[in-house]
């Protein structure tokens, strides 16, 4: 009987090579080629699943987004039935933020993919509607007015954070503070206008 082969599993592996060849050396080290002998396979069965470049970028991508959410859903969980909308979102991004070695090696492929996508922006469609979904929920959870332009500015402090964090420009301490004093902020001033 032949052996059943895991689809999923297989493209998932062929994934992390990507990221690991991509957390090295940069996205423009990332080819079939370079995929294959990094996950031990052949080129053959890398053009099985993947057809093309952006199709393997897109699953690598898409890899990165399930990761993040589940560290997201786990951490989220730990708060407890819910949350205070300040506390949840702090968490959501500290979760996110590359702070531990697996955030890190995330955040320079998404880094590298957002870079990818910046001069294919075919390729981004899947992360342009993550990103509306994500500016709504966080919207969804900030007081006040004009929630979805303080989302947008929230999440771009969040990407800006994360990027002098993989650029070794903040130390942890420094971008979870700078977080922190913009919640402050969002939640304070909103607080104060609602109040009055």
């Amino acid at each position: 009987m032949p052996k059943k082969v895991d689809h999923h599993e297989r493209r998932t592996l062929i994934a992390d090579a990507l990221m690991r060849v991509a957390a090295r050396q940069g996205l423009e080290a990332v080819s079939l080629r370079h995929v294959a002998t990094e996950a031990g396979v052949s080129s053959g069965m890398v053009q099985h699943y993947f057809r093309t470049k952006d199709e393997m970028m897109a699953f690598a991508m898409a890899v990165v987004r399930e990761r993040n959410q589940a560290r997201v859903t786990e951490a989220i969980a730990q708060l407890g039935e819910e949350p205070p909308p300040r506390l949840l979102l702090r968490t959501m991004f500290v979760t996110i933020l590359p702070l531990t070695e697996e955030s890190r090696a995330d955040g320079r492929v998404a880094l590298a993919f957002l870079a990818y996508t910046a001069v294919r922006p075919e390729a981004a469609t899947g992360l342009r509607a993550d990103t509306r979904e994500l500016t709504g929920f966080v919207a969804s959870l900030l007081p006040g007015p004009r929630r979805q332009e303080r989302a947008a500015g929230l999440l771009a402090l969040m990407e800006g954070l994360g990027v002098y964090l993989l650029g070794g420009h903040y130390p942890a301490e420094e971008a979870l503070a700078a977080l922190d004093a913009q919640l402050d902020v969002l939640f304070a001033e909103t607080g104060a206008a609602d109040a009055g």
